[in-house]
């Protein structure tokens, strides 16, 4: 699944694709679900580089691959259903996952607001 994510990753991703150690970026994408979770009650709080939480809902009824994001706690939103696939089916496996705030802006379109990046460990071989 790894090598799968890691593809991905590679093939989706402009410009670098290592990120800080040994972590390689899998995906950037706007976080769903602004105006419907916590987003914009702690918006101010929010920095570029926070670390979120993935937390995998595969009892969602609206969504089967439902991807949760977390900051403290509260839900910011959802990873986009067009996007979750490979990420859904990475945290099934049980492949370490790291995510944090890439970039947030004033946008009129909600759905814009909130960009996150997700990455993988890099693990080397024994």
């Amino acid at each position: 699944m790894l090598r799968k994510l890691l593809f991905l990753g590679i093939a989706s991703l402009p410009g670098p694709v290592l990120a800080e150690g040994p972590h390689l970026i899998i995906q950037r994408v706007a976080l769903a679900g602004f105006t419907h979770h916590a987003a914009g009650l702690v918006w101010q709080q929010l920095r570029e580089g926070d670390v979120l939480t993935l937390v995998r809902e595969n009892t969602n009824p609206h969504d089967k691959l439902a991807v949760r994001v977390d900051w403290q706690g509260q839900a910011l939103g959802y990873l986009p259903r067009t996007d979750n696939g490979a990420i859904a089916r990475a945290l099934d496996d049980g492949t370490p996952l790291r995510i944090r705030i890439s970039r947030l802006r004033e946008h009129p379109d909600p759905r814009r607001r909130i960009e996150v990046e997700i990455s993988a460990e890099l693990r080397q071989k024994p």
